[in-house]
């Protein structure tokens, strides 16, 4: 028997009804989280990127923090033991707002307490998480050196014994957060490889330098840090914490996030061009009603939808236990090339207008030139994904 009933329109803003597909949880996390976005950060970002900063780091830090945004993911400690996808949903409404305040809470959340909550000792444990999960403690993570990008087992910074403590040299770059940061988890080469100190930034030979002048990535702040003679206790050292594999596993953490952002940004970038063609007129009609801005809006919406099935598929699988961080590199990859698409032709829907912070598509077009450099790059995604599908490492 044949059924009847005509199945409803696609929704433009969910065209393959994703939004179907979360639990009622994951609904009341997106819709908490989209609420405050809209309200508190949405009317702000253009001045925070026109001015190139963010003005109360702090403040924002203790808002997200009473939200439930910081560490999330983590259990216990203070931290809500959310699901992946619910994670991953907060990623992408902050990101639709801006990539810099994203950044912010995967800085804090899946670098800077994922790296303690991985592998600190439980007085590690409870001396920072509860404080930076309620944001009276602002982390950074100091991996990237100046010398030392995609390549992080080349970096410089030393740890050396100097009887029961540890005495830190070296610089790290592009660090988000840096400047306002309490606590720098910091990544430095020993006698015994690769390991991880928890560093409060009031000791004596820390300090950091604000790097100004970006053309992308303004609503955040971003450091150079520099350790000189740096001496931290012994049980400064997070004493799981060795190898490379490391850092790079709380990497994986961050660049999950950076799979859902994407889609957040791509989002926004539609959305407004649809907005856009449906009001602009020229020639006697709205721009939207011509075959070519149609073909655009169709490119558009495919790689927002495309990317928002990639980055739930990722969750569940995250949530199950059964992510590889190749199943990462293939998010990240894919999602942020897609939201570049996006929010290059979004930008031309948009004409001489998209060149201005009245509309958001060029803000997050720059924005994306970052985020497709940090968390690896897309050459070195693009190798992750052909090792896991020839067996062969290209990487040396």
């Amino acid at each position: 028997m044949s059924d009847s009933r005509r199945p409803a329109a696609p929704d433009p803003h969910d065209f393959l009804a994703l939004d179907a597909e979360l639990s009622d949880t994951e609904r009341d996390v997106r819709d908490a989280v989209r609420g405050f976005a809209s309200r508190e950060l949405l009317p702000n970002v253009a001045e925070w990127f026109d001015a190139g900063t963010l003005p109360d780091p702090r403040g924002l830090a203790r808002a997200f923090g009473d939200l439930g945004l910081l560490g999330m993911h983590l259990e216990g400690y203070g931290c809500g033991g959310s699901s992946a996808v619910a994670y991953g949903l907060a990623c992408r409404e902050l990101e639709a707002v801006d990539s810099g305040l994203r950044s912010f809470v995967s800085v804090q959340g899946s670098l800077a307490m994922a790296a303690i909550h991985k592998f600190g000792a439980e007085e590690q444990k409870g001396a920072w998480l509860p404080r930076m999960a309620a944001g009276e403690v602002v982390g950074c993570f100091g991996l990237t050196e100046p010398d030392s990008g995609s390549d992080p087992g080349s970096m410089r910074t030393r740890a050396r014994r100097d009887g029961t403590d540890w005495v830190l040299d070296g610089t790290k770059m592009w660090i988000t957060n840096g400047s306002v940061a309490d606590v720098a988890v910091v990544w430095a080469a020993t006698g015994e490889g690769i390991r991880g100190f928890v560093v409060p930034t009031d000791t004596p030979g820390f300090s950091a330098n604000v790097i100004h002048r970006k053309l992308s990535l303004r609503a955040s702040i971003t450091s150079e840090l520099v350790l000189e003679g740096v001496r931290l206790p012994a049980d400064a050292v997070l004493p799981a914490s060795k190898g490379l594999g490391a850092p790079l596993s709380c990497l994986n953490e961050a660049r999950y996030g950076i799979v859902w952002g994407a889609v957040g940004a791509a989002r926004a970038c539609y959305e407004a061009a649809l907005e856009y063609a449906a009001t602009r007129e020229q020639f006697g009609q709205p721009i939207g009603g011509f075959q070519l801005t149609q073909r655009k809006l169709a490119d558009m919406v495919v790689d927002v939808n495309h990317a928002g099935m990639t980055a739930l598929r990722i969750g569940r699988l995250k949530d199950r236990g059964d992510c590889h961080h190749n199943h990462v590199s293939f998010g990240k990859f894919a999602n942020v090339a897609a939201a570049q698409r996006v929010a290059r032709t979004a930008r031309g829907v948009h004409g001489a207008n998209g060149i201005t912070l009245e509309y958001p598509v060029m803000r997050h077009m720059v924005n994306l030139e970052t985020v497709a450099t940090y968390e690896g790059t897309e050459e070195i995604h693009a190798l992750s994904i052909g090792q896991a599908v020839t067996g062969i490492s290209a990487f040396r």
